[in-house]
């Protein structure tokens, strides 16, 4: 009687894998190029106005934020009226010419955007023009929201 054995296949079964430390390195890079990540924690409470006609800053990286606003206290409280630059509140106004002025040696194409809680007082906001023109950024621009139709 002849006795037949099943033939294993000899080739291996396993995926190759050598490539795939180069594919999560790719992946790691691409991530890290493409997001943003948020550099600034809001202190103060910055309720945008509306506006009718906006118009949207393509190049985001030129854009240096003013805030003013209530600063938030603790316990959902607001303080009064401040300024925020980068992760720090401005006490003094005439401290923002100096700051946006070291801004624009970096960037020269530097946009200031003011980000301006609707109730904040226009004195304030005045000031803050001035030292902005002093330090010679005169790319300056408002922060809005759409006005929605019907008033809302």
């Amino acid at each position: 009687m002849g006795h037949f054995e099943k033939k294993s296949a000899k080739t291996s079964q396993d995926v190759p894998t050598s490539a795939m430390p180069d594919v999560v390195f790719m992946l790691l890079i691409f991530f890290m190029v493409t997001t943003v990540l948020r550099e600034v924690t809001l202190q103060v409470k910055v309720d945008f106005t509306e506006a009718e006609n906006i118009e949207k800053i393509e190049q985001k990286r030129l854009v240096s934020y003013i805030y003013v606003g209530p600063q938030k206290l603790s316990g959902n409280k607001l303080g009064p009226v401040k300024i925020q630059i980068d992760d720090s509140i401005i006490d003094d106004v005439s401290a923002v010419r100096n700051i946006m002025y070291d801004k624009l040696k970096e960037e020269p194409r530097l946009i200031v955007s003011l980000r301006v809680h609707d109730e904040a007082e226009f004195g304030k906001v005045t000031d803050i023009q001035e030292e902005l023109r002093e330090a010679g950024t005169l790319r300056v621009n408002y922060s809005t929201k759409q006005e929605q139709p019907g008033g809302g």
